[in-house]
């Protein structure tokens, strides 16, 4: 079997990837040092799969510790970097932190594939990269403006420096654009686990409405938008997932060397902060308690994907709709709730 590492293996994409890296027959190891997840998750992995993965809880910060890794692991024919710091609110108030952690972790993981000629690089990117666009559907060509946070120029520096590594060396590499992924997986035994309090739509959501939160904010609604609030596409966590076996499948087929190939991953379609609070409040009968609030700083007006590439080459489209990002969403925060009943 191949084997694939997975860096920050233990966070929200990075475990769905597992399960799909698996049911597609990879062999998986993770490196996660869990400063921003829960270990636990690959309990959840294992009841999907049947596999258990073994997880290096390593600081990617650290080269020797990483290069440790690959020595121990000298199969490893693919990487799919997750591994970084992903709150855009942080990352305005902390910027150091995050060019520290998020650039050189990635610079450490790509010296170690340089030096044991790991063949396939996958790198976990945003559309943050595109700024505030001067067109709302982005394709990958769309030009990109200044990063409306220290978080998204860390994306915008992470893809040129792998942009320009694969063309030194024998790697080939792929960057996923993801839009925002929500959601959890159909079986309800992994999901989302925010650290602290939850820096992303859904999970605050799902956190006040079952009244972990006291009260969620909209930041601003008064963008000019179709109502005032921010617009994104959602897409659900294992649409996300499952592209990342289709660019491993891709690079495979390839028989050529330094390629480096950009792919959107969302939807199409833009949904408003508003819509998906009414769509989270009808699919699961809930009246969600929230306020309107200022806007936040470092958040983009209004973006969602063209992924017609993705669907071309790559033969990936999304499978997921609004209500079952809503639903499987809600059904995770149950079922962690019951979770939390038993063990005590």
């Amino acid at each position: 079997m191949k084997v694939i590492l997975v860096t920050g293996g233990c966070g929200y994409i990075g475990s769905h990837t597992i399960v799909d890296l698996i049911d597609n027959g990879y062999d998986v190891i993770s490196i996660d040092n869990n400063s921003r997840s829960n270990e636990s998750i690959l309990l959840g992995v294992e009841k999907i799969t049947g596999k258990k993965v073994k997880n290096y809880k390593v600081n990617l910060c650290i080269y020797d510790d990483v290069y440790a890794v690959f020595q121990e692991n000298p199969t490893i024919e693919g990487i799919i970097h997750f591994a970084a710091y992903k709150a855009v609110g942080e990352s305005v108030e902390n910027p150091m932190m995050y060019f520290e952690n998020n650039i050189s972790s990635l610079i450490n993981v790509l010296k170690c594939a340089q030096e044991m000629k790991v063949p396939r690089f996958i790198f976990s990117s945003s559309c943050t990269v595109y700024g505030n666009p001067d067109v709302i559907k982005v394709t990958e060509d769309t030009p990109q403006k200044k990063a409306a946070s220290p978080y998204g120029l860390t994306k915008q520096i992470g893809e040129s420096i792998v942009e320009n590594i694969v063309v030194t060396c024998s790697t080939n590499g792929v960057l996923l654009r993801y839009f925002n992924p929500v959601g959890a997986h159909p079986s309800i035994a992994i999901g989302e686990l925010p650290i602290g309090k939850p820096q992303n739509l859904i999970p605050a959501v799902t956190q006040t409405a079952i009244g972990k939160l006291p009260q969620m904010t909209v930041f601003g609604a008064d963008y000019d938008t179709k109502d005032g609030s921010c617009i994104r596409d959602f897409i659900h966590v294992s649409d996300i997932a499952h592209a990342h076996t289709l660019a491993l499948q891709f690079l495979e087929e390839k028989k050529k060397e330094n390629i480096c190939e950009i792919f959107n991953l969302g939807t199409g379609d833009g949904y408003s902060v508003l819509e998906v609070i009414k769509a989270f409040e009808t699919e699961n009968d809930i009246k969600l308690n929230y306020t309107i609030g200022p806007r936040r700083e470092g958040d983009v007006i209004a973006i969602f994907a063209n992924n017609n590439k993705a669907k071309k080459i790559l033969n990936w489209a999304p499978k997921y709709s609004m209500k079952d990002m809503v639903k499987t969403a809600w059904q995770w925060e149950l079922s962690l709730q019951n979770n939390t009943k038993n063990q005590l």
